[in-house]
């Protein structure tokens, strides 16, 4: 079952607060120049990966001398502003010793809910990875209200992995795994090697939170990887403080939990096009983009001859022939209004058109399904 993890191109790895703070002490560089080093490994072998960590409130709680966590929202802020000030830092020093340049991403649930900001983060990180930079991702608590008092990291790494259609999330704990009972309440329990990410017994199985400093729990990441398995990507459970956790992980050994998705991430997002969502637009095309969209092509403006409704980048459209048949849908990369400047003309001249180019396609190959 795990050959697709030693097959998989791209990876979401999320560490929590308890691995990042060593349980509250104070950030642990050790630990971080050890992701470092694995993460640069797994790059040398042509895969990207793109790391969620949470840790801000607690490191900035370290910083400030607090020993518990407060309640109050401004200081939950504060502490995560002082705290995102080290942990930026910390990173930006453990990658840079393996020769590799990392970038802080700050997400909100609200931008990943947001269409037009969605894209954008889907742009913004998909550059980041084409020109081999490490994404580092965080929640954005200093401006967040109810991701702090209820939310956690491994929704947003969940999350992250729908967005850039990631082959695997790899959620690092403090925990083996998840097992059939809380181990620490339960000495019977047994670890669950592999299992189906929707199989709804795991959730029962889930304890609570793992610490004081954690706002998570193992119910968090069986919920975070069923939502991963939406767009196809399995999910691991595993231990954070295991020797080369995510080498031995990409070589098929047997550590942690592997949830595994229902689809691959492609077969997933075309299911998803589908059958569930709405069309708001139709373009018209000439006879040879008829063609190059039967021949599993990607659509381009030169061959858009019409364009009906009003929608946004990212809207859901149907391509059909003159004759008015349906030949596909899928997710448009320009407005309507944009799509009618650059119609009939040359990929080469959209830049020139509209002051700006997104991509070349009007429609990606891998966002359209076919009628």
């Amino acid at each position: 079952m795990r050959a697709r993890l030693e097959r998989a191109k791209r990876l979401i790895v999320k560490v929590g607060s308890a691995l990042v703070t060593n349980n509250g002490a104070g950030l642990d560089l050790g630990a971080l120049q050890e992701w470092a080093r694995q993460i640069a490994a797994l790059r040398a072998e042509g895969r990207e990966v793109l790391l969620v960590s949470s840790g801000a409130i607690a490191a900035g709680m370290q910083r400030l001398g607090w020993i518990t966590r407060p309640h109050a929202m401004h200081e939950l802020q504060a502490a995560a502003a002082v705290g995102q000030m080290g942990l930026a830092q910390a990173y930006e020093g453990a990658f840079s010793g393996y020769g590799l340049v990392c970038a802080q991403v700050l997400l909100t649930h609200e931008d990943l809910a947001d269409r037009t900001r969605y894209l954008n983060a889907r742009s913004t990180l998909s550059t980041l990875m084409e020109l081999g930079v490490v994404p580092v991702i965080n929640e954005n608590d200093t401006v967040v209200y109810e991701e702090i008092k209820f939310g956690d990291n491994d929704t947003l790494g969940a999350l992250v992995a729908n967005l850039t259609e990631a082959d695997c999330l790899i959620i690092l704990t403090d925990q083996n795994g998840l097992y059939t009972a809380d181990p620490r309440k339960d000495p019977s329990a047994t670890l669950i090697s592999e299992g189906d990410a929707d199989d709804a017994r795991f959730e029962a199985m889930a304890g609570g939170a793992g610490s004081g400093i954690s706002r998570g729990g193992m119910i968090t990441k069986v919920r975070a990887a069923r939502r991963a398995a939406r767009s196809g990507a399995d999910t691991v459970i595993a231990s954070g403080r295991e020797p080369d956790v995510l080498l031995r992980l990409v070589r098929g050994e047997a550590l942690g939990s592997y949830l595994k998705a229902g689809s691959s991430p492609l077969a997933a997002r075309k299911q998803w096009l589908a059958d569930h969502l709405q069309m708001v637009g139709t373009v018209t095309l000439d006879e040879g983009a008829a063609r190059a969209l039967r021949q599993g092509k990607s659509l381009l403006p030169v061959g858009v001859i019409d364009v009906q409704g009003q929608f946004e980048r990212g809207a859901v459209v149907a391509c059909r022939d003159t004759q008015g048949n349906e030949l596909a849908r899928g997710l448009i990369n320009y407005s309507a209004s944009e799509t009618r400047r650059i119609a009939r003309r040359a990929s080469s001249e959209i830049e020139a058109l509209l002051g700006y180019i997104d991509t070349e396609e009007l429609i990606h190959r891998d966002n359209m399904v076919l009628a």
